[in-house]
This record gives C-alpha cells, sequence and structure tokens, in this order.
C-alpha cells in the first residue's frame, strides 16, 4: 500500500473517530419538550398555550407540608399479647419467692402484674427509638384488631415493670427481694404491616395537584418573567408532555441532526486545518494529539452535565487554548478552542451565555500566551480567565435582567475552580512532550541557558566552536525575525548545532592555536572523514542528554548533504585524472526541510567563512553572503525547504546588517603624552 495513501486513510480514521466519540456523549432526545427556563428570567421563546388540558403540580415544599400536616394523626401499630398475664403469674407461682408471701401479698402481687400487662410492656429499645423520633402516643391492637390509642409514657419497659411490681408489694408491707425481673418480658410488638399501610395511605391522600390549566389556556409569552406561578406551571407542561413517548422516528430524526452536527464542526476543523496550517493536519501525531485534546474536554462536560449537579463553567476549557498555544500559533489555539466551546454547546438547552463566556477566555487565554518565556505567564492567564468569566458573566447577566437581584453567586466559585485547573497543565505540558516528541517554547528557553550542564561543558572542551555557535545563533535569529520563522527554535539549534566537536575540538580550526592544525598532515579522505564525523558525534551527544528531536534535527542537517570543498578541493588538485568517490568527501545529510534549519545551514556557512575575509568590509561581507548562499542554492542543499527567494533576500540582507554590526570599525583612543619636564 502506497504510503502517502495509508497516512491519508490514518487521518482521515482520527477525525472520524473524533467524530464519532463526540456523537457517543452527546445526550439522546428523551422528550418533546425543548424549552429552557429559570425563574425569574425572561421567557426567551414565542407564545405557549395548551395543547390539552393538564394539571398543575404541587411544589415539592408544598407537598412536604402537606404531608406533614397529615403525619401530625399518625401513630405507629403495636400488637398486644392479652395472655402475658396469665404465663407470667404461672411462672412467678413457682418460685420460691411466691411461696412465703401471704394470701393478700400473693393477691396484689398477681393484681399488680395483670394491671402492668394491660397496660403494656415494650423493649427498651423499641422504647428508646420512638422517643427520639420523637412519638408520643402509639396504637395498641387487641386480639379483636381493636385500636387504641395510648400515651407512650403509659407503656412499661421490662424495668420499669419489675420497679412498679416491687413498689405495690413494699406499699402491701412486703419488703423482701423478689427476685422476678427475669421472668418480665415484652408483651407488646410492633405491627409494621399496619404501620405502613397508614403511613401510605395518609401520604397518598395528599394530592400531588393544585388545579388544572384548560386547553387553549395561555401560559406565557415571549419576554414575560417566569414568576414562581408561571414556573410551576411550565414545570407541570413539562411533566405532562413527558409523559408521551416520544416517537421513535423522531428520536431517531434529532440524533442524526445532532451528528450532522458534529460532523460539521469536526469538518470545520480538518478544513482549517488544510486552508492554514496543512503541516499540522498531514502529521499524524498532531492530528491525534488536537483531537485527543477536544475529545477529553467534550467527555468531562459531559460526564459534568449528565452526571452531577456541578456547574458546566467549572469545566478548564481554557486548556484547550493553552496547550495548543504552547505547542503551536495563536491562531490555531483559538479556533479549536472554538470549535471545542460549539461541540459543548449543543449538549446545553441554552448555549448562548456559554458560548460569550468561553470564546472570551479563549481570546483572552490565546493573547496572554503570546509569548510563553516564563512559567509565571500560565498563572497570570488563570487570573485572567477567572476574571474574564466572571465579567463577561455578570454582564451578561445584567443585560438579561437589568439588575443584579437574583444572580446566583456561587457561579464564581465554579469560574474559579476551572482557572485553578490550569495551573496543573505544566505536568501535562511535560507529557506531551514526551508522549508526542513535542517540543514547547518553555523547553526551547530553558535549552538557552549557557550555564546549563551540557553548553557549560561545550564552552569548556571546544571554546571556540562555542563561540562560533554564539555568532551563528545571533546571525539566525535575526535573520528568522526577518522572515516571520521561529527565532526561539533557530536560536536554540544554532547553540547545539556544533556540540559534536566536542569529541575532537582540536581538530577543527576554531580551537586550534597559530600554526597547529592536525589535519594539515593527514591524508585528505581521512581528515574529511573526522570532519564529517561530527554531525554523527553530535548526535550521540544529544541523545545521551535527552535533547528533544526538534533540536537534534539542526544537528544532523546544517551541512546537508554539502562536500567538505577545503579536502576535497586539495584531493582532486592532487589526484588529476584520477576518478574521485564523492561520497568520502560529502555529509550524509540529511537536507533541511523547515525555514529554520535552512536558515541555520545558511548562517553557519556564512559565520564561518566570514573569520576568512582579509578586510571587514561592507563590500566584501556583501559580497561574501552572497557568494556562499548562492553556492547552497546552486548544490540543491535549500531545495527541500519552504524558503521563497523573497526570504532568502531577506536572510541575506539581514547577515550583511548583522556582521557589519559585529564587525564594525572601532575609534583608536589617543595615547596620553608625556608633560615636558
Amino acid at each position: 500500500m502506497n504510503k502517502s495513501y495509508l497516512k491519508s486513510v490514518m487521518r482521515a480514521v482520527v477525525f472520524i473517530s473524533l467524530a464519532a466519540l463526540v456523537s457517543l456523549v452527546m445526550p439522546r432526545r428523551q422528550s418533546n419538550f425543548s424549552y429552557y427556563f429559570e425563574q425569574g428570567k425572561p421567557w426567551n421563546y414565542g407564545l405557549i398555550t395548551a395543547e390539552q388540558a393538564f394539571p398543575i403540580y404541587k411544589t415539592e415544599a408544598e407537598l412536604q407540608e402537606e404531608r406533614e400536616k397529615v403525619l401530625q394523626d399518625y401513630t405507629p401499630f403495636f400488637t398486644i399479647n392479652a395472655d402475658m398475664a396469665d404465663t407470667l403469674i404461672k411462672v412467678i407461682r413457682a418460685t420460691e419467692n411466691y411461696k412465703q408471701l401471704s394470701a393478700a401479698e400473693s393477691r396484689e402481687l398477681e393484681s399488680a402484674v395483670r394491671n402492668i400487662c394491660q397496660q403494656g410492656v415494650m423493649s427498651a429499645d423499641d422504647n428508646i427509638s420512638l422517643s427520639k423520633e420523637g412519638w408520643k402516643d402509639i396504637k395498641v391492637v387487641d386480639r379483636k384488631h381493636v385500636a387504641k390509642k395510648q400515651a407512650l409514657s403509659d407503656v412499661y419497659t421490662p424495668k420499669s415493670a419489675y420497679s412498679t411490681l416491687v413498689e405495690r408489694m413494699e406499699e402491701a408491707g412486703y419488703k423482701k427481694p423478689l427476685d422476678i425481673d427475669i421472668y418480665i418480658t415484652p408483651n407488646l410488638s410492633y405491627d409494621s404491616l399496619r404501620s405502613q399501610e397508614l403511613y401510605a395511605d395518609l401520604i397518598a391522600s395528599v394530592s400531588l395537584t393544585r388545579g388544572m390549566v384548560q386547553e387553549g389556556e395561555k401560559i406565557i409569552d415571549r419576554g414575560e418573567i417566569v414568576d414562581e406561578t408561571t414556573y410551576q406551571i411550565l414545570v407541570s407542561l413539562r411533566a405532562a408532555t413527558d409523559e408521551k413517548e416520544v416517537d421513535q422516528r423522531q428520536s431517531a430524526l434529532s440524533f442524526m441532526g445532532t451528528i450532522i452536527l458534529v460532523c460539521i464542526l469536526v469538518g470545520m476543523l480538518v478544513l482549517y486545518l488544510y486552508g492554514f496550517r496543512r503541516k499540522l493536519l498531514y502529521d499524524i501525531r498532531n492530528s491525534i494529539f488536537i483531537s485527543l485534546l477536544i475529545i477529553i474536554v467534550v467527555l468531562l462536560a459531559a460526564v459534568l452535565l449528565n452526571f452531577t449537579q456541578i456547574s458546566i463553567f467549572a469545566v478548564p476549557f481554557a486548556l484547550v487554548p493553552v496547550m495548543l498555544r504552547v505547542f503551536y500559533d495563536t491562531r490555531t489555539a483559538f479556533f479549536c478552542h472554538l470549535i471545542t466551546v460549539l461541540l459543548v454547546s449543543i449538549m446545553l438547552p441554552s448555549p448562548y451565555v456559554f458560548i460569550m463566556v468561553q470564546t472570551a477566555v479563549g481570546l483572552v487565554t490565546v493573547v496572554s500566551l503570546k509569548n510563553v518565556s516564563v512559567r509565571s505567564q500560565l498563572m497570570t492567564t488563570a487570573a485572567y480567565v477567572f476574571l474574564t468569566q466572571a465579567a463577561v458573566f455578570t454582564a451578561c447577566y445584567v443585560a438579561e435582567q437589568g439588575t443584579f437581584a437574583g444572580l446566583d453567586w456561587d457561579i464564581y466559585i465554579f469560574f474559579l475552580v476551572s482557572a485553578m485547573l490550569l495551573l496543573p497543565v505544566y505536568g501535562l505540558i511535560y507529557l506531551a512532550e514526551r508522549g508526542f516528541g513535542f517540543t514547547s517554547e518553555l523547553t526551547l528557553v530553558e535549552l538557552t541557558n549557557v550555564n546549563s550542564g551540557l553548553l557549560l561543558e561545550f564552552a569548556q572542551r571546544a571554546p571556540g566552536t562555542f563561540q562560533h555557535s554564539l555568532q551563528v545563533s545571533n546571525l539566525a535569529t535575526e535573520a528568522a525575525k526577518q522572515i516571520d520563522a521561529n527565532a526561539l527554535l533557530v536560536r536554540v539549534g544554532a547553540l547545539y548545532h556544533d556540540i559534536g566537536k566536542m569529541f575532537n575540538p582540536e581538530m577543527f580550526i576554531e580551537n586550534q592555536g597559530e600554526g597547529v592544525n592536525p589535519l594539515a598532515e593527514m591524508d585528505e579522505q581521512k581528515a574529511a572523514g573526522i570532519i564529517i564525523a561530527h554531525t554523527k558525534k553530535g548526535l550521540t551527544i544529544a541523545k545521551k542528554h535527552r535533547l528533544p528531536t526538534t533540536i537534534t534535527t539542526f544537528i544532523e542537517t546544517h551541512h546537508g548533504t554539502s562536500k567538505v570543498r577545503y579536502f576535497y578541493n586539495k584531493y582532486v588538485n592532487a589526484h588529476p585524472g584520477e576518478q574521485v568517490d564523492e561520497a568520502l568527501f560529502c555529509y550524509s545529510g540529511p537536507k533541511p526541510q523547515t525555514k529554520e534549519t535552512g536558515i541555520l545551514m545558511m548562517a553557519d556557512a556564512v559565520e564561518a567563512r566570514s573569520r576568512s575575509l582579509s578586510e571587514m568590509t561592507e563590500e566584501n561581507i556583501a559580497d561574501m553572503v552572497e557568494k556562499m548562499i548562492s553556492q547552497q542554492i546552486a548544490d540543491g542543499q535549500l531545495s527541500e525547504t519552504p524558503l521563497s527567494l523573497k526570504d532568502v533576500e531577506d536572510i541575506k540582507r539581514s547577515f550583511i546588517e548583522s556582521l557589519c554590526s559585529m564587525y564594525h570599525h572601532r575609534i583608536a583612543y589617543p595615547e596620553l603624552k608625556k608633560e615636558e619636564q
């Protein structure tokens, strides 16, 4: 299969998957009622009349109040065991204590037992539970199923029943212990069936509705405020509408319409990338990264909307423009953010305020991150995001209501949460760099630190080459600014492009002392091989120090496939008529393929050649720049870069200006003459 065709298929799969995943998390249509309303706010739709009569449902507060009122007469049911007295007396008569009682004392004890059992003995746990729940009465059901209300305070527990028996016997003159407390057990048992039936009947007696709306009756018209009464009527209308099952065909068409909307928005994203950022579209890594970032935010929004009561404004939508601005450009970051916001808006019943707020957030985010050079900028951006959300939301509310009354101040907490969730983005940037091989501007800034380990070692081991790299960096940076290339990337690439010369620094003329050149005594082919090897050795060092791929590209392409002309020409002159293997004198490449790597190739050659000029005049410098770059173009070294002829001319002019500035003549200071004695 053709490689180009395979990449096209993979790109199509990525964006089709994006559309499919977003469509799957979209809510399905479950009702014919498609109006969004809030109490105290204007009705934003046309005139609504009742298509058929429907009841007005009471509010939950009204229902709760009425239920509490009818439950005032509710008491739990207990069944009494009337045979408990005879059973207990029979057990007591068999005890030794009973045999010691006189006839009068025996009658008193049995009378007290019957009286207590008639009142009822309840378990201590049931008694405590009823008291905690606030019950003061119970209903006692006898064997004839007759219920009698009885005060809970008149009911005994086993402990209080025994205490009462002891008191009664003491009043009768019996002072000895009875020792019958272990025989006293509850004869009242909770009747859950009767209790629950009565509770359910009382709850059911409360009507759920309070009146009717007749067919054809006006409910509300556009611009009218949804007051408390109208709000409840609309809630009742929605409930009545929801009772009708959504037609299967209607539901399918609704879902199809949602899919079409999602596909249109994803298509707009693809169209933008194709028209303005084709390189991002054709690179499968970038397509996956952008799609993954969008689906994560959309999925998070869907979870909050479908499974929680948390406001949609708690979602950090600014995450999309922040991440994309760090790795790409401002326009791409804002456009992808806008597509994400529009995708989420499909889930919302009234998305006007949401779109207004998030559009402003995206714009503020990309502007505040225009130059990502220090990490503190992200904290500043988070503050701007919070202030923007708060300001735009408040403005929208006041524009609609004409007052601050009724403004939900809790929403500002969600604004703060979404802003604070931007702070951990540093970790996400690191993961994206490692996972996708990207290089952020933050990383590039860190790599420019000349006091870092690698650059410091470079300066110590190959000081001449390091100074050359600094000069090339300055030349290339200024040229990149002239043609709107990535100046920071060029600057970093130039600093590291010659690190391979750290292996044998004495072999390169910029690190040699006067008159000492080890290559001069070597065979031309061997000498050329040593020079050529510095690109491969540079890649080895870069891999060891884990330099980003974007930087290693500068190392391997800054000479392209050009010849080491000094040794090639010397060899050809020394071996006239011999067929020369040019590959032995050529770098292995590849050629530069970006504006930035092309600029570095030109800057490297121009800076090195400038050191051989005998006279640093503007004319000589201009002539040298023209010859060097023309030779590179003639050799086809810049053929794979997107540099235009105008870009090349602008780069030449920048080089000339920079070199003239670097090598300008200085005024000679006069010597101080000695005073005559």
